[in-house]
C-alpha cells in the first residue's frame, strides 16, 4: 500500500516512494483512518481466510502511530458466524458516536447466477460479470480484532431488475453521511459492467442502521450493567400513536433505583431524533454517575434507535 498526502483533499502527492504497508492481499478497497478512540491510524485491508487467494475473502487490520510504520496484521474476527466472501467492508467511525466503526460492504456470492447468457447479451453485461451477485452487509466494531456481526440478513437488497443481479454490483461507497436534519445517506453502486452503470443514494433517519423493536403487545429488555458518564438520558426512538416507550432504571442487582422506576417515567411517545427522558418531571440522572446501572426498557408498537448520556 502507497501512502498519500493532501492539504485540502483535492492535491495529493506520495507520502514517501517506499510502500508503507506490504503485508496484505489489496485487490479491494483497504480503509484507513485516524481513531480518536484508540488513539492511533487504523487500517482495514483485503486478506483471504486460507492465505493468498484461497478461502473466502475476509479482513485483516493493522496499526500505526505515524502512518508509516504499521504493526503487524491481525485477521479479523467475526463472531460465531459462517464465512462469506466479504468483497469490501468501508469500515470507518461513526460520526455520531466515533468509538463505534461502522461498516458497510458489499457480501459476493460466487457462481450464484441468475441472469441467463441471452438476458445478459440484452443488458449489454460484460460477459465476464454477470455469474455471480452481491448485496450489502452491515457490521460493526469498537476496535481490536473483532466485527459484530449480529445481522446476517442483507442490509441493502438489490434492487428489482435483473441489472441488479449481476457481478460487483450493490457495493456501498465509503462512509455515512448526514444528508439532512433528521437523514443519512449511504451511496452504492448499481448496474456494474453495464452501459448504465451508476451510484444510488440509499436515505435512512440519522441512527436507524438497527432498532430494539416490539409489536402491538409490547416487550422488554434489561441490559448488562454499566458506567455512564453524564447528567440526562437521550433516546432516538418512534411509536405508533397507540405505542409507547417508558425506562426505568436499576442497580447492577437489578433492584429499580428508587425515583428512576417504570412507573415513574413519563410515558414516550411520538417520532424524534432526540428526547429526552423524564422521571416525575425531572431529568437530572447526575446522582447515579460512577455507578454500575442497568436500563430496563419497554417498548410498546415502537423502534428505539439509540440511547445515550449527555453531559449537562
Amino acid at each position: 500500500m502507497i501512502a498519500f498526502v493532501s492539504p485540502d483533499g483535492i492535491h495529493w502527492e506520495k507520502l514517501q516512494e517506499e510502500p508503507v504497508f506490504s503485508e496484505g492481499v489489496f485487490d479491494s478497497q483497504n480503509v484507513a483512518f485516524w481513531s480518536e478512540s484508540e488513539q492511533k491510524y487504523v487500517c482495514y485491508f483485503r486478506t483471504w481466510s486460507g492465505g493468498g487467494f484461497d478461502g473466502f475473502r475476509s479482513v485483516s487490520r493493522t496499526t500505526s502511530d505515524d502512518f508509516i510504520h504499521w504493526s503487524a496484521p491481525e485477521e479479523m474476527t467475526f463472531g460465531d458466524t459462517p464465512h462469506e466472501h466479504l468483497y469490501t467492508q468501508q469500515t470507518s467511525p461513526y460520526y455520531r458516536a466515533p468509538h463505534i466503526y461502522v461498516a458497510i460492504g458489499a457480501r459476493f456470492m460466487p457462481g450464484r447466477q441468475v441472469l441467463t447468457n441471452e438476458q445478459a447479451e440484452a443488458l449489454n453485461v460484460n460477459p465476464k460479470y454477470f455469474k455471480d451477485c452481491s448485496d450489502a452487509f452491515f457490521m460493526t466494531s469498537r476496535g481490536g480484532n473483532n466485527y459484530d456481526r449480529t445481522f446476517m440478513e442483507s442490509f441493502i437488497r438489490p434492487g428489482i431488475g435483473l441489472e441488479n443481479w449481476v457481478s460487483r454490483s450493490n457495493y456501498p461507497a465509503l462512509n455515512v453521511v448526514q444528508t439532512g436534519p433528521t437523514e443519512m445517506s449511504v451511496y452504492v453502486n448499481e448496474n456494474y459492467a453495464q452501459p448504465s452503470a451508476h451510484l444510488k443514494r440509499y436515505s435512512l433517519r440519522i441512527d436507524g442502521f438497527a432498532s430494539l423493536a416490539a409489536g402491538y403487545d409490547g416487550g422488554e429488555i434489561l441490559t448488562k450493567p454499566f458506567i455512564f458518564e453524564g447528567g440526562e438520558l437521550e433516546i432516538n426512538y418512534s411509536t405508533s400513536a397507540a405505542g409507547a416507550i417508558r425506562m426505568e432504571i436499576q442497580d447492577e442487582d437489578r433492584n429499580p433505583i428508587p425515583g428512576y422506576t417504570i412507573e415513574d417515567c413519563q410515558e414516550i411517545i411520538g417520532n424524534e431524533i432526540s428526547r429526552i427522558v423524564s422521571w416525575g418531571g425531572k431529568t437530572d440522572v447526575n446522582n447515579l454517575l460512577g455507578k454500575p446501572v442497568r436500563l430496563r426498557i419497554f417498548l410498546k408498537d415502537a423502534d428505539l434507535y439509540s440511547f445515550k448520556f449527555n453531559k449537562k
